[in-house]
């Protein structure tokens, strides 16, 4: 093989193929100033004179072959597609979910929530009115046009099953990760490790789950019905302040909180801790 600036070769490293900037000749070595295809990083390799008969030519700058796999051009072009799809179907997350949602959480979703440049918003709507719909569809159009990554979704301890089978999973493709104390104490990292979680309220007011929540960065943190965090008299005995607390740490992120009509029972000083 003879080798020259410009040519775009495969073998020199294992990660990419890369594009030829400068060769020297040292005795019985080369070296080689590259650049990486892919990730555009530019370093020198020595090689042996005679290894570079295991370089693989692949083309060279400005020119184009077409002895490429056709199966896995046609992936790739279709992953384009579908990766600027929203920026001309207004409505993309809905016409790629199993969803049929109704005019006014259309209007909740692509009127009032993602036109905000940092979204603080309190969804009170009936039971029944589609909140989680609404919350599925905006997760989807953030994560679609690369605006979230990490997700947290905070759900009392009954509907954790329900939010991560039937609601994400389900209806949006979108496969959450259920932490509770025993998938907690069995890899203490996975609130780190995984992009998007979905675990109860109960569960996260613990302190040594709460203490590593904290130092956890997020995008996007859902409070589903938010009026149960508010701290509540039983008889004589106060359940539970730290209920208020505990998700103080959202304030960097974006944050939907969702809770019943008119937030019955929810503390409005604690609304206002979270949009503000």
């Amino acid at each position: 093989m003879s080798l020259s600036v410009g040519q775009i070769i495969k073998n020199l490293i294992p990660s990419e193929p890369v594009i030829v900037n400068k060769i020297q000749y040292f005795d019985d070595m080369i070296s080689i100033s590259y650049q990486g295809v892919n990730t555009k990083k530019t370093s020198t390799k020595m090689i042996p004179a005679g290894s570079i008969e295991t370089l693989e030519l692949i083309s060279s700058e400005g020119e184009y072959n077409f002895q490429g796999d056709p199966a896995k051009f046609l992936l790739f072009a279709e992953a384009e597609r579908i990766n600027s799809a929203f920026q001309f179907d207004p409505l993309f997350a809905v016409n790629c979910s199993i969803v049929d949602p109704l005019p006014h959480q259309v209007e909740a979703v692509y009127k009032y929530l993602l036109p905000l440049p940092k979204i603080r918003f309190l969804l009170a709507d009936d039971t029944g009115a589609g909140k989680t719909i609404m919350t599925g569809l905006l997760i989807k159009e953030m994560l679609l046009r690369g605006l979230i990554e990490r997700i947290l979704i905070i759900t009392p301890g009954g509907l954790t099953k329900q939010w991560q089978q039937d609601e994400m999973l389900l209806k949006f493709n979108f496969l959450f990760t259920l932490v509770n104390r025993a998938a907690f104490e069995s890899d203490p990292t996975i609130f780190v490790n995984s992009a998007k979680i979905i675990t109860s309220i109960d569960f996260l007011r613990a302190d040594d789950v709460l203490n590593v929540v904290k130092e956890t960065s997020w995008d996007l943190i859902v409070v589903d019905e938010a009026h149960k965090l508010s701290a509540f008299d039983y008889g004589s005995k106060n359940v539970d302040e730290r209920r208020e607390a505990h998700v103080e740490f959202a304030r960097d992120a974006h944050i939907l909180i969702a809770t019943d009509a008119a937030g019955e029972g929810i503390n409005l000083q604690f609304c206002r801790l979270l949009i503000n």
